[in-house]
């Protein structure tokens, strides 16, 4: 099967959308009494790269890639931390000063994100409309900045990209052929998704109302399927591992370590304790708080949720992880309803199949459930440290809620914040939902789920576009969601 590689743009365009990209600041850690950064800025071709400007001095540029007559620069810097950083801490790039909070010392403020876009017609979405909630969250860091934003998975909705060449949209089919070609024809497919998926991020990435909080508040990202395409590692493993199945993940990586962790194929970040780079778990300590990310994308299948690699990365950050509080981003949900009576149901109602992989997505589906119960315990096992407490970010579900494990040592919560720009479900789909929820679970003996509204609210679920605000002050941590109709109620872990 042959095909010409679908053009959407030339490299005119290409450059026009990078002009307008602000810098992407990603967080690296402490060294001391600093905050150590990274800054990645795309630009149209320049023979002579500007320098990064801190109060220190001139960074150099360092380039990470060169394509489409574009740019790929990043800057690796450092940062004072303490309670007076507003007159220091701050970069300067193109004439302009960004003024960044790193205070980590002391009080915190950080955002939780997920779920930015939807499968279809994304693109068409007026900005205005489709970005109410990051306008919000920008409004809300100019009264008081944020030291932290978290992207909680589904960074960007790269499914529409498969129809950048006949043999990916082929096999983005429910039912299409999975690829069994020689993969002579990959390379031109790979310069296809390439494309496509660069523009897509280079036009997201540029809507200000997104630019203008990612230049200013250093991030973490772990990505989830979308970041690749629907429901990557839950389709056949036929279809996984065919030519084209390598090459729609490979390329969705290489523009998820560049956009979205300010980093390159081979020269992954420190924050990155896995040596053979197969999982792109992180952790990244600041005082008092271990933020972990493990990954559950690149080694999963329809049988497993983690791999070898991302169970001892996990064990690795957790082990890592000292006094105060742990939050771990899980981009699907830790805990959940049972789903073993849908998948029964599903067995023998053919037309209920194609939510198969949706299932099987989850950490609660009836396959992974040995794995899942696996989970909990090494959750359980860093909570009920002494002087620990863990807590679980997710997303995902494109609704809002939080969920409680118990423990010996107190409850785990789980807060569940998505999506910041998907559109969310029928409240019937949430009423429904949450009736299952009801049922309650307990897969661990003495550990029983309980999944709750949010504070001040009646349902389970909350079926509206949201986001998490975390804040720790004066060594106590509290959350609250911003939901389109406002604010909940602060809610202490």
């Amino acid at each position: 099967m042959t095909g010409r590689v679908t053009d959407i743009a030339d490299n005119a365009e290409l450059q026009r959308l990078a002009g307008r990209l602000k810098p992407l600041l990603f967080l690296r850690g402490m060294e001391g009494d600093r905050v150590r950064l990274a800054a990645l800025l795309i630009r149209p071709f320049m023979p002579e790269l500007p320098n990064l400007v801190t109060r220190n001095g001139a960074v150099e540029p360092e380039l990470l890639l060169s394509r489409y007559g574009l740019l790929a620069i990043r800057y690796t810097f450092t940062l004072p931390t303490g309670a007076d950083v507003q007159k220091a801490a701050w970069y300067e790039l193109e004439g302009t000063r960004y003024v960044v909070n790193t205070a980590y010392d002391s009080d915190l403020a950080i955002a939780f994100v997920s779920c930015n876009g939807q499968e279809e017609g994304d693109r068409e979405r007026p900005e205005e409309s489709r970005n109410v909630l990051w306008a919000r969250l920008d409004a809300a860091h100019a009264r008081k900045p944020l030291h932290l934003l978290l992207h909680g998975g589904d960074q960007i909705y790269a499914d529409e990209i498969l129809d950048a060449h006949p043999l990916t949209r082929e096999w983005g089919r429910e039912r299409g052929d999975p690829g069994s070609n020689s993969g002579a024809e990959v390379p031109e497919v790979v310069a296809a998704l390439r494309r496509v998926l660069l523009q897509r991020y280079l036009e997201l990435y540029g809507q200000p109302a997104i630019a203008d909080i990612l230049c200013r508040v250093p991030s973490l990202a772990m990505w989830d399927d979308h970041d690749i395409c629907d429901g990557w590692g839950s389709l056949p493993n036929k279809k996984l591992d065919s030519p084209v199945g390598n090459a729609v993940f490979a390329v969705a990586r290489e523009h998820f370590l560049l956009f979205q962790m300010g980093a390159v194929e081979g020269a992954l970040p420190d924050v990155c304790p896995d040596p053979s780079g197969l999982s792109l778990t992180w952790r990244v300590k600041l005082p008092g708080l271990m933020l972990i990310a493990p990954d559950l994308r690149s080694e999963r299948r329809r049988d497993r949720v983690m791999g070898p690699a991302g169970w001892r990365t996990l064990a690795t950050a957790l082990a890592d992880a000292e006094d105060g509080r742990i939050l771990l981003l899980s981009s699907v949900p830790a805990l959940g309803p049972r789903l073993s009576l849908i998948e029964t149901v599903m067995r023998i109602t053919p037309i209920a199949e194609k939510y198969e992989d949706d299932l099987r997505d989850q950490w609660q589906s009836r396959t992974h459930r040995e794995e899942w119960c696996k989970f909990l315990r090494t959750l359980l096992a860093a909570h009920e440290r002494d002087n620990t407490r863990l807590t679980v970010l997710s997303g995902e579900i494109h609704l809002a809620t939080r969920g409680t494990l118990a423990s010996d040592t107190g409850e785990l919560h789980q807060l569940v914040a998505s999506g910041i720009t998907h559109p969310p479900p029928p409240k019937a789909y949430a009423a429904a939902l949450g009736a299952l929820a009801s049922l309650g679970s307990a897969p661990l003996k003495q550990h029983k789920i309980k999944l709750l509204p949010l504070p001040g609210k009646s349902t389970i679920y909350t079926a509206e576009r949201n986001y998490l605000m975390l804040a720790r002050r004066h060594g106590t941590w509290e959350a609250w969601w911003e939901l389109e109709s406002g604010a909940t109620e602060k809610l202490v872990i």
